[in-house]
């Protein structure tokens, strides 16, 4: 693929085409884990690089795969890790999939309910769109198989009439007895949906196993691919382009990992795509035969877009 894509443009260091580059834009989505943190360690001059993209009137939104948080738990974040913002300005996959499900898919009474195979900032989101569900952070479902849920679960009768939809992302309590309970609503005709199909995430320096480890294991029971929400599935910049009224020539996405992010940008028809290198793809990822995408830009972390010492801010 990367055969046909023109070369990325190095701007680390490049102040003029700093300059340019952020002259062609209005809008930068902004990608969060790898981009501006790791975990809980925010990189350096990310609030700087933020404030200076603001001044020059530019709108930043912060556009997440990680279901496990609701907005309102992003914006919590990230005001405590020092980085202003509002509710507004946060997309994440969880919310994606609640506004789907309550305004799209608009499941009938009473086989309206979902069963969540995830963590609180989806049933968070799906709360705040009425939207029914069971499952999620049950503690009643952290347990293993009984004798009982074997034949309650094979006859029925221990599962809700009422489930039309699975909708699977991360969750860090994921076990048998859930992924049989989700394997039986989706052969009883629930719609599949995912938060998003991230195989991994980074976390304190290193990588641990993201919201698709979760969901291919019903992937391959049912042989059926759920209907995605995160990046890079474009019902997702359809939302963002809803909510938002981008012009998508002028809007750039900004992240650190070519098979959500960059593509995300490249299937979207934006404008432009910055690769940063502090999260999980490198130059040589895009340098192969078989890259997913290409970036159109790229910088080693995102603060080099200051161009300190260099005529930037």
């Amino acid at each position: 693929m990367n055969n046909m894509a023109q070369a990325p443009k190095y701007l680390t260091g490049d102040s003029s085409g700093i300059n340019d580059f952020i002259d062609r834009f209005d809008v930068f989505l902004i990608d969060c884990d790898g981009v501006l943190w790791s975990g809980d360690h925010l990189f350096d001059g990310i609030v700087e690089t933020l404030e200076m993209l603001r001044s020059k009137g530019k709108k930043t939104v912060f556009v997440t795969n990680n279901s496990t948080k609701s907005r309102p738990e992003y914006l919590k974040k990230l005001t405590g890790l020092g980085i202003p913002g509002n509710v507004e300005e946060i997309f994440g996959s969880a919310y994606s999939s609640a506004i789907y499900i309550s305004r799209i898919l608009k499941l009938e009474a009473p086989k309206n309910k979902v069963f969540v195979l995830g963590e609180a900032g989806i049933e968070n989101e799906l709360r705040e769109e009425n939207v029914p569900f069971i499952g999620g952070t049950d503690p009643n479902l952290r347990r293993d198989m009984t004798p009982e849920d074997w034949q309650g679960i094979a006859d029925g009768s221990m599962l809700d009439p009422d489930v039309g939809c699975v909708l699977a992302g991360l969750d860090f309590h994921v076990n048998y007895l859930k992924l049989s309970m989700a394997y039986q609503y989706l052969r009883r005709g629930a719609v599949f949906l995912a938060t998003n199909v991230d195989s991994t995430f980074p976390m304190n320096h290193n990588f641990f196993p993201g919201a698709g480890s979760i969901i291919i294991p019903l992937t391959h029971m049912t042989g059926q691919e759920p209907l995605s929400f995160g990046k890079p599935s474009q019902a997702m910049m359809d939302a963002i382009e809803g909510k938002f009224h981008l012009n998508r020539e002028r809007t750039c996405m900004i992240g650190d990992r070519l098979n959500t992010d960059i593509k995300f940008g490249i299937e979207g028809k934006l404008g432009g795509t910055l690769a940063v290198l502090t999260g999980v793809s490198k130059k040589s990822d895009w340098e192969s035969a078989d890259a997913v995408a290409v970036p159109a830009f790229y910088v080693d972390k995102l603060s080099d877009l200051r161009g300190v010492g260099l005529g930037g801010q």
